[in-house]
């Protein structure tokens, strides 16, 4: 197959992929501790690249939303703690696949950190830090997610 038949190909079935299905949605927790009168927030970096982002990850069966993004946080950041069932916020991000941008959703749900485990699945995968809130919203790169780090207030 000629390269310009594959680029056609990739293209036709991403495009295809692109209008049949929904936004891909995701759960995420903004993991905070308070700190005097402020608070903080936990990033980690992405198995990928190396950026700061919120531990996320796609629905499980056997978990609520919030209890998704609670599971996720464990995984990635080794935190336990209170998640708030009521979501703060949306944010958008392209997420590649095969080389192509697939837009999707991240519901983002308050997780308040009551301790971090030094022993988790994702411990050797990614590296994670607190913040103080400013840093944290200039640490992330979407702009959405920037905006409600900025104005969450526990």
């Amino acid at each position: 197959m000629s390269a310009i038949k594959q680029s056609w190909t990739a293209a036709s079935e991403y495009l295809s992929l692109m209008v049949r299905r929904p936004t891909p949605l995701q759960y995420a927790a903004l993991c905070y501790r308070r700190r005097a009168d402020k608070a903080e927030i936990l990033l980690i970096t992405s198995r990928g690249t190396g950026r700061w982002i919120l531990p996320k990850g796609w629905a499980m069966k056997k978990e609520s939303e919030p209890g998704t993004a609670a599971q996720e946080a464990y995984e990635e950041a080794g935190v336990v703690g209170n998640i708030d069932p009521t979501a703060l916020g949306t944010f958008e991000f392209d997420k590649w696949v095969h080389g192509m941008p697939v837009p999707c959703t991240v519901q983002v749900y308050p997780l308040e950190v009551e301790r971090l485990e030094d022993d988790y699945p994702e411990k050797d995968q990614r590296q994670r830090k607190w913040f103080s809130v400013e840093e944290a919203a200039g640490k992330v790169d979407e702009p959405q997610l920037q905006d409600l780090i900025k104005s969450f207030c526990p």
